[in-house]
């Protein structure tokens, strides 16, 4: 939690001090996005696919993106402005039913989604040096590229449905090898990742929000105040476990959950936020 300071000034007339540049990035260009993945295979490894196999029904706990990989090229013939190829790397999480009587295991399963868009930005095509010392190499220079970077904002996943299915009924997004799937991705999950089974597979549904930058470096000059002095002292409260329990205030609302149906009234669920997003 961010702590009060002297430099928070409520005087918008305040006296600037200087002028100071500083180095930072700057966003050229965004987008929103909201999808809806429909039909994608979920991949299994060896030990789980085995699970799928006997099960008579599933049912879907929960998905979370475990990695976005994300590449930035030049649209050729439209200066200024670039491709960024996204891919997303989902973790799905089903409850497996094998028999009525039985109770569910939970079996995870992996999930690929690519899509890609055209944002600006800029032109420029320097190269940077930092004296900073680099683990990976053996000079203490650095080079940093100043081509524009891709950063990709995800909310949680929603996992809207499941169902067990052939596999010909499904997406099929990766190829049915290991190499395909990045090792950074293979070591979230129990088992090794080989040839799908022909028996049986399953397909999910997922609703994804994202938002995509395109940023780069630059020098900025902007006004300065004054430096900032922490006003609050540091704590170094030893005082007995109990005694600072006690200072809590009982959570009400965690036992009687406040009725936001009011403001689910007024929410505007129509709304999709403009996006220049190509597929």
């Amino acid at each position: 939690m961010s702590e009060k300071c002297s430099c928070e000034k409520d005087n918008t007339n305040a006296a600037v001090r200087e002028a100071v540049c500083i180095d930072t990035s700057r966003v050229y260009d965004s987008c929103a996005d909201k999808d809806c993945l429909a039909d994608l295979r979920v991949y299994f490894t060896d030990c789980e696919q085995a699970k799928i196999d006997a099960a008579t029904s599933i049912r879907c706990k929960g998905s979370e993106v475990i990695d976005v990989i994300a590449e930035v090229d030049k649209v050729p013939f439209n200066r200024g402005y670039y491709s960024v190829d996204i891919t997303f790397f989902f973790m799905v999480t089903l409850d497996v039913y094998t028999s009525p009587s039985c109770a569910p295991e939970t079996v995870c399963g992996l999930c690929v989604f690519s899509k890609k868009c055209i944002l600006y930005g800029s032109e420029g095509s320097v190269k940077v040096f930092s004296s900073e010392y680099a683990a990976d190499c053996d000079t203490k220079t650095n080079y940093v590229s100043t081509n524009p970077r891709a950063k990709i904002q995800v909310a949680k996943p929603l996992c809207l449905d499941a169902k067990i299915c052939r596999p010909c009924d499904c997406c099929n997004n990766i190829c049915d090898t290991e190499s395909c799937i990045p090792l950074c991705i293979r070591r979230c999950f129990n088992g090794c990742f080989g040839p799908q089974s022909n028996n049986k597979a399953v397909k999910v549904t997922i609703g994804l929000f994202s938002i995509i930058q395109l940023e780069r470096d630059v020098q900025m000059l902007i006004p300065a105040y004054d430096f900032c002095m922490p006003e609050k002292e540091c704590s170094c409260n030893t005082e007995d476990p109990c005694d600072s329990f006690r200072k809590i205030r009982f959570p009400v609302s965690e036992f009687f959950p406040p009725d936001n149906s009011d403001e689910t009234d007024n929410d505007d669920c129509s709304f999709t936020p403009p996006c220049c997003c190509g597929r």
